[in-house]
């Protein structure tokens, strides 16, 4: 028995049966056993390149070869780290951005939700303070991204962070009332998932990214786009909220940036938000991380920037979107199944029907691991199963994906 602790298990189930996975090669892994499985959910959402792409692995180990670490607090910096913040300002959806950098994902939204809040002290406004979310919201497990959670099991060990206002996932009117109820004044800023993911793969309804985004607008306050899951070609573009022609004035990144070839994250701001802090002598935003920076993380993110332009892999999201969708629809008659979700960007998910599931609510996880024993990883959400494959598969992957949870189903179905 190991002395490891796994995050969101039940250790007393895990520690005497852990699955180890000792290798990856594109769209499969393989554990100690030498099983092989196809990765059906770009392991956390993040291997959008496929697993085992010596392209990263060899510019991750050059730059150790020549800097490992070394901070970037006050006025350090190293050249990858320059090279990759020019990088992704010059793919992000906003104006004159501003790339600050984190360690992952629950990091850079504490950046960005302590950001709108400085940034509003900084102009004078200082009683901005309130921050808004969506219902099924993910946005992390630290301080303020467990405030800002949507998924209600997710909300654990409070008292949490005051001053956050959960709002309707799908009403652009309900986020308005909102604002409106609160006092426009005391808003400083709203988060958004262009797809909501391990709330269980909600693509918003039409017309609702773009009317959020202009409420926002209206009331002055601050549209953070979370492309933690959606960016990095997820949804077939940099941060996901191009394909509704969104230009927040905050993006949060992590995941998608290095594949997860290491760990980065970060937020673009837009010149505006980012003007009180670079523009005023003496100003500091006191906030940041070690390993803000990483030379050999920042190397990794330029490596899989490169390797996706070279390999077209936005437009291949593109092409795998309705695939992906068409698979899943296909097996969304299975009597545990209530309908298919999919649509926007390699995403999906099967929703089980609600009377089964208030009987047996272990379905997702059962189902996740009748297909693992048969080769094949999904994700288990609270009532439904999530598919978000590595962007280089294909559509015989596809239909191994769809078979597998097919079987899956009837395996559960009958008792297995």
């Amino acid at each position: 028995m190991s002395a490891f602790w796994h995050p969101f298990a039940a250790m007393h189930s895990v520690r005497d049966n852990p699955v180890t996975i000792t290798r990856g090669e594109d769209v499969w892994v393989y554990d100690d056993a030498g099983t092989r499985y196809l990765d059906g959910t770009a392991s956390l959402w993040y291997a959008n390149v496929g697993h085992g792409r010596r392209e990263i692995v060899d510019a991750v180990a050059e730059q150790l070869g020549r800097l490992e670490a070394y901070s970037t607090f006050t006025d350090f910096t190293n050249e990858p780290a320059e090279r990759l913040a020019d990088e992704i300002a010059a793919r992000a959806p906003l104006d004159g951005g501003k790339v600050f950098f984190t360690s992952g994902g629950g990091d850079s939204i504490e950046t960005a939700a302590k950001l709108a809040r400085e940034y509003f002290g900084a102009i004078g406004e200082p009683q901005r303070t309130v921050l808004l979310h969506r219902e099924h919201s993910y946005h992390g497990t630290h301080g303020l991204g467990t405030s800002l959670a949507g998924i209600p099991g997710n909300r654990l060990a409070g008292p949490f962070v005051p001053d956050v206002v959960q709002t309707p996932w799908d009403d652009a009117a309900g986020l308005e009332k909102a604002i409106v109820d609160l006092g426009a004044e005391r808003v400083a800023a709203f988060f958004c998932e262009p797809v909501i993911g391990a709330g269980g793969v909600l693509p918003p309804p039409e017309g609702y990214i773009e009317a959020a985004a202009e409420v926002c607008r209206r009331h002055g306050v601050l549209f953070v786009a979370d492309a933690v899951i959606c960016g990095f070609g997820r949804l077939g573009d940099w941060f996901g909220v191009e394909r509704f022609g969104v230009r927040p004035d905050i993006a949060v990144f992590a995941k998608g940036v290095t594949s997860g070839y290491q760990p980065l994250g970060g937020i673009v701001a837009s010149e505006r938000i980012a003007a009180p802090f670079w523009d005023t002598p003496g100003r500091m935003f006191r906030h940041g991380q070690t390993y803000a920076g990483h030379p050999a993380a920042c190397a990794a993110g330029s490596a899989t920037i490169a390797l996706m332009e070279r390999d077209g892999l936005l437009a291949r999201a593109d092409e795998l979107e309705p695939q992906l969708l068409e698979r899943l629809r296909g097996i969304a008659d299975h009597p545990l199944v209530d309908h298919a979700r999919g649509g926007t960007g390699v995403l999906g998910a099967l929703a089980f029907d609600p009377e089964r599931l208030a009987g047996a609510p272990d379905l997702p996880q059962r189902v996740f691991r009748a297909a693992r024993e048969r080769g094949v990883l999904i994700r288990p959400m609270g009532s439904a199963v999530g598919f978000s494959p590595p962007l280089t598969t294909t559509a015989e992957h596809l239909d191994l994906l769809a078979e597998v949870t097919a079987a899956a189903l009837d395996d559960v179905a009958a008792g297995r």
